[in-house]
């Protein structure tokens, strides 16, 4: 026996057991009010029938909901690795998560105001792109953690890696390999755009690469790698010997295009994403990439979230090591002393 969506409710149980809805609650929940013997029946029907609570009904009556909201984008990958272990964490509290996405036809604002309506207790935003106005404004009405995002609002948590380093780091390990002529492609209007492409022009120079620096307007999906990828197979765009890329997809999308138009990689051209997302990982992609370690941003906003939730708190800024993971996409170049 099921309700009209298939999943058993306390209202089947009660019909099941022959107790009122009132008895059948009070006997699943434990409480005083109802008989040994009522309580041993009710739970034994609730068992046959494979009832379930409703834990966001259950969560939602108490005064404290211990749910935290997060708003992520559909299409970023990264954001896919710390929602898993964002799940894993609050779990491990006793909280639960409500996702809210964005989308092309799902603004921010929209994602939020949905996650306000079910009243999560704190908020963690997975690279905001809100203006610093709009998250003041929010921060006024809400409990906020963001993760990956350098924007700096008076209470409100930060969490994100050293994305100054992590680029700096990349960089010189395409130097140390003989590269030269490094090209960055920018990742738009995306969260740390600016704070990448500015550590990329400040670690070009600090090797003395400034009149070989190349930044080519991106945006942060595959497409958009596909499309730089092919521009410089027909001659649009130089082909350099090394091409560093906002994010993985970005560093995907180049590396399939050029591997399709006959292009060694690492061979003719090394290839670093930004991310160290599990496809960088896959056998057929090797991709060298930064690592901002999604595991442990999500642990340490979980944390912060909760702290918010339980009372008043100094806001914190914690900015973690960021870590260049080597795979198969960077080799020596034409300036390194074991090439030609």
């Amino acid at each position: 026996m099921a309700g009209k969506n298939g999943r058993t409710t306390i209202v089947d149980v009660a019909k099941a057991a022959g107790t009122s809805v009132a008895s059948a609650s009070v006997a699943l929940r434990g409480e005083r009010g109802v008989s040994e013997r009522t309580r041993a029946h009710v739970l034994a029907v609730a068992d046959r029938l494979g009832y379930q609570p409703d834990q966001r009904a259950r969560l939602l009556r108490e005064q404290k909901s211990r749910l935290l909201g997060v708003t992520f984008s559909v299409d970023q990958t990264f954001h896919a690795e710390v929602i898993e272990h964002l799940y894993r964490a609050a779990d491990a509290r006793g909280y639960g998560l409500v996702l809210s996405a964005t989308t092309s036809s799902r603004s921010e604002p929209e994602a939020i105001d949905n996650l306000l309506r079910d009243r999560c207790e704190t908020l963690i935003l997975i690279s905001p792109e809100l203006r610093d106005e709009q998250l003041a404004d929010l921060a006024a009405r809400a409990s906020l953690v963001t993760i990956g995002s350098d924007l700096r609002v008076t209470g409100v948590d930060s969490l994100r890696s050293h994305d100054h380093q992590g680029i700096a780091d990349a960089v010189a390990h395409l130097v140390e390999l003989g590269h030269r002529d490094i090209t960055y492609i920018d990742g738009g209007a995306m969260v740390m755009s600016s704070t990448r492409r500015a550590a990329y022009l400040d670690a070009m120079a600090g090797h003395g690469l400034d009149a070989r620096t190349r930044v080519i307007a991106g945006r942060p999906t595959e497409e958009s790698g596909v499309e730089i990828a092919t521009a410089m197979l027909d001659g649009r765009e130089p082909m350099p010997t090394a091409i560093l890329a906002h994010n993985d997809m970005i560093a995907i999308g180049v590396l399939l295009t050029l591997r399709a138009g006959g292009v060694a990689v690492p061979g003719d051209v090394s290839v670093i994403g930004y991310d160290d997302t599990r496809m960088a990982a896959l056998a057929s992609i090797q991709l060298t990439s930064v690592s901002q370690d999604a595991a442990h941003l999500a642990t340490a906003a979980v944390d912060r979230a909760i702290l918010r939730a339980e009372g008043p708190v100094a806001a914190a800024e914690v900015v973690t090591p960021a870590r260049l993971v080597i795979r198969g996409t960077t080799a020596p170049g034409p300036d390194h002393p074991r090439s030609g």
